[in-house]
């Protein structure tokens, strides 16, 4: 079994990206396990840049081949406003919160497409390689906050093939359809 980092503190990251790397014997560690690990500023212009910033860092720091995501939602009536800053457009706010503050926005605006997106980055520091996936889920802004299963913005993205908001959907469903889900299959691809 190969031991790799995964970049965060989320539990529930940490046991889809187990989950997902099993078959091909890797093993997950977070951030909890290196609690003096250093905090990695954002400050790429894109998904991708963010996350290997935060992959290299990281496996600079422990040694070990470390994957590290940035994600982030994008509403084409609000270009620009979110995506990469989709964590600090929140900035510390209830999501329940920030969510009724799109939704007040939204109104009234006729294109209701917005996607997820994540990319994840790989960086081994014996080899010095690295690799960079993008996964995507499209969808649309439903007009008010529906679902308890997801977290941050999932109550308010309406995903059309189900008929249902992210955060409605059953967890083994999401987890196969999720912007993170398919970059996780693009990468498994990549380094197994």
């Amino acid at each position: 079994m190969r031991t790799f980092l995964l970049a965060t503190g989320n539990e529930g990251k940490l046991r889809e990206f187990n989950h997902a790397f099993a078959a091909l014997g890797i093993r997950f560690l977070s951030l909890k396990d290196f609690p003096a690990a250093p905090e990695v500023e954002e400050t790429g212009a894109t998904y991708q840049e963010n996350a290997l910033l935060k992959a290299r860092a990281l496996a600079a720091f422990t040694g070990l081949p470390t994957v590290a995501d940035d994600s982030g939602i994008e509403f084409d009536a609000l270009p620009g406003e979110l995506g990469v800053q989709s964590a600090r457009y929140a900035a510390g706010r209830p999501y329940a919160e920030v969510n009724a503050e799109i939704l007040r926005r939204l109104a009234g605006a006729p294109a209701r497409a917005c996607r997820y997106v994540c990319a994840l980055a790989f960086s081994d520091p014996a080899s010095g390689r690295e690799e960079t996936v993008t996964g995507v889920v499209e969808g649309a802004a439903h007009d008010r906050q529906e679902g308890d299963q997801g977290f941050g913005y999932d109550p308010i993205f309406f995903v059309p093939e189900f008929g249902k908001t992210m955060a409605q959907l059953p967890l083994e469903i999401k987890n196969r359809v999720s912007h993170r889900a398919r970059a996780i299959e693009k990468l498994i691809a990549l380094i197994a």
